[in-house]
């Protein structure tokens, strides 16, 4: 890395490895003739939706997924015309809002069919919509027990003009757990609900593969695919190989100050390390505050100098503190807290192992008012 790290905590995009990952990601899907639909939501998992919006469609991409209808529309406002779903809305939510910019609605009940259906009529746009069936995760979708009339009600509203039925969809529980019952499971409900609608006289599309199914259950991927953590470079099922994807999200800050300090000397609040030997330390300018756990008190290490160095003392709001023992280190080296690993850096993965949790919140999580973003485009291969 060239860039000079930030003063306090940024975060560096590598928007090559984004590129990179969706190529990999909707080679796969075209192997199956299946189209691909990044989602982004929460901020493109805390990389930047738009950033990542528009490196995904130059790379592969036909889609794009958000949870929100506010997702959706700033997407639009930054030029963004790509098809593009949104799947959690409520009543109250501008809907009229998101049908007059072109967005695809997902349904899962009568009530947000109504509520779609009074959009389009207001606005006099049709509506493109997805209805979600539930096969098993018992979130958003409609009940099997209420699909039938679901559809039937679609098909009607489809008749008289108000939408347009593109897609029938679900996702997955358990995919990330390959060989699990209840993919199978899911599966064949999804597959009876899509007979269902189409003995409605619909003629809609399927998509039911999340990143993990994408990658190891081919005959999961039907017409479209949506692709997630996988995008970011993040493995949803490691323990099945390499699949080739490159994390592109680093967490880097850089040091403020340096100390040595005597054996004996304890450090941070409630002095639950002591220094074994005299060492020299370094201040790095991030906490919990940023994103720093602080649960990972005494737990974690971070690449500074070439080195991985064990971050001793609890996690402040504002600072940790790294143990370089007798190594010189200077005020504004850079220190990595996490990265891809190519250099020996902590991955977020290991973030997520030590804190018993998953790579997705940790990423999520790390946007934060005070820390910057730091895109970098060039291809860093």
């Amino acid at each position: 890395m060239n860039e000079r790290p930030a003063r306090r905590a940024d975060l560096r995009i590598d928007l090559a490895a984004i590129r990179h990952n969706v190529a990999v990601l909707s080679g796969h899907a075209s192997e199956s003739g299946a189209r691909t639909m990044v989602v982004v939501k929460s901020d493109g998992y805390g990389h930047g939706a738009s950033t990542v919006a528009e490196a995904a469609l130059r790379s592969g991409a036909d889609w794009l997924g958000v949870a929100s209808i506010p997702e959706a529309l700033e997407l639009r406002e930054r030029g963004i015309s790509a098809p593009l779903l949104c799947w959690l809305y409520q009543h109250g939510d501008d809907v009229a809002g998101a049908v007059r910019a072109g967005v695809d609605l997902s349904v899962s009940s009568e009530t947000r069919l109504r509520d779609v259906v009074a959009a389009a009529e207001s606005t006099g746009h049709t509506a493109r919509i997805h209805l979600k069936i539930d096969t098993g995760l018992h979130r958003n979708g409609a009940p099997a027990e209420s699909w039938e009339r679901l559809v039937a009600l679609a098909a009607k509203a489809e008749a008289g003009g108000a939408v347009e039925v593109f897609a029938v969809w679900s996702h997955l529980a358990c995919a990330d757990e390959p060989g699990h019952p209840s993919i199978d499971t899911q599966a064949e409900r999804f597959r009876h609900a899509h007979e269902q609608a189409l003995a409605a006289g619909l003629r809609p599309l399927r998509h039911l593969a999340n990143s993990a199914a994408l990658l190891t259950r081919p005959d999961l991927r039907f017409d479209m695919v949506r692709p997630g953590i996988a995008v970011y470079g993040l493995d949803p099922v490691p323990r099945q190989g390499e699949h080739g994807l490159r994390p592109a999200m680093t967490f880097r800050s850089s040091v403020a100050l340096t100390k040595r300090i005597a054996a004996g000397e304890s450090v941070s609040y409630g002095h639950n390390w002591t220094a074994p030997t005299d060492t020299n330390l370094a201040l790095v300018p991030v906490g919990y505050a940023d994103g720093v756990p602080r649960s990972l008190s005494d737990r974690f290490s971070v690449l500074l100098g070439g080195k991985r160095r064990p971050v001793v003392g609890r996690v402040c709001m504002d600072q940790i503190v790294v143990r370089c023992d007798d190594d010189q280190v200077v005020e504004g080296d850079e220190v990595v807290l996490f990265g891809p690993g190519d250099r020996g850096e902590p991955t977020a993965a290991e973030w997520a192992e030590e804190l018993g949790t998953i790579h997705y919140e940790i990423v999520t999580g790390m946007y934060r008012p005070r820390v910057t973003r730091t895109v970098v485009a060039e291809d860093t291969l």
